[in-house]
């Protein structure tokens, strides 16, 4: 107990970094994530509201944008976000329960998409769900490459380069170089061409 007791002063801190507006408030947020996390390049920008829990095995390269809202998550998992990489308003990143998620550059993600890089541990019929555990996986989103608004990516997925994942996808599989998918479970729709 006396530990919990120790750190309420820095989550409090924190709530208020979290929802301070204004200029000032992105330069807090700046400010404290660049103590925080493993890296954080130059500049990087936290919309109000913005949620980071598992710091220290978060790496974010430069030209960063996590827009109002945001979580990324990696208390027990590794993210690594490089750089020019841009997070639209309401997106979950969750490299929780020892999943790994990569991003590559000039990343583009679209407002509510959610990815997930671990599920749920469901063999037992037994013992309920949610007291099953997890399974680690891995998500990784090469260089170039846009999700579109409402996106899922399920873990254990590549979405290589210069892809296009349409509004409303949920990614099972892997997605090839210049591919545009969509629809659920996303599935080729055409490719990008020169």
């Amino acid at each position: 107990m006396p530990s919990r007791i120790g750190q309420e002063p820095r989550l409090w801190l924190e709530e208020i970094v979290r929802w301070c507006p204004g200029s000032a408030g992105i330069l807090f947020r700046r400010w404290w994530w660049g103590c925080r996390l493993a890296n954080l390049g130059v500049h990087a920008h936290f919309g109000v509201g913005a949620l980071i829990s598992g710091g220290g095995n978060i790496s974010i390269g430069s030209h960063f944008a996590a827009h109002r809202y945001s979580a990324l998550y990696a208390d027990t998992g590794k993210l690594r976000i490089s750089d020019r990489v841009s997070i639209n308003s309401n997106v979950c990143i969750d490299a929780c329960d020892g999943g790994e998620i990569t991003i590559g550059n000039d990343v583009l993600i679209g407002p509510n998409c959610v990815l997930r890089a671990t599920g749920h541990v469901f063999q037992s019929l037994i013992v309920p769900v949610n007291q099953q555990g997890h399974t680690g996986g891995t998500i990784v989103i090469e260089d170039d490459v846009w999700l579109g608004a409402n996106v899922v990516v399920l873990p254990n997925v590549t979405i290589a380069r210069q892809s296009i994942v349409a509004a409303g996808a949920v990614v099972t599989h892997d997605v090839e170089a210049g591919a545009i998918v969509g629809g659920v479970p996303a599935r080729v729709i055409k490719r990008r061409r020169l």
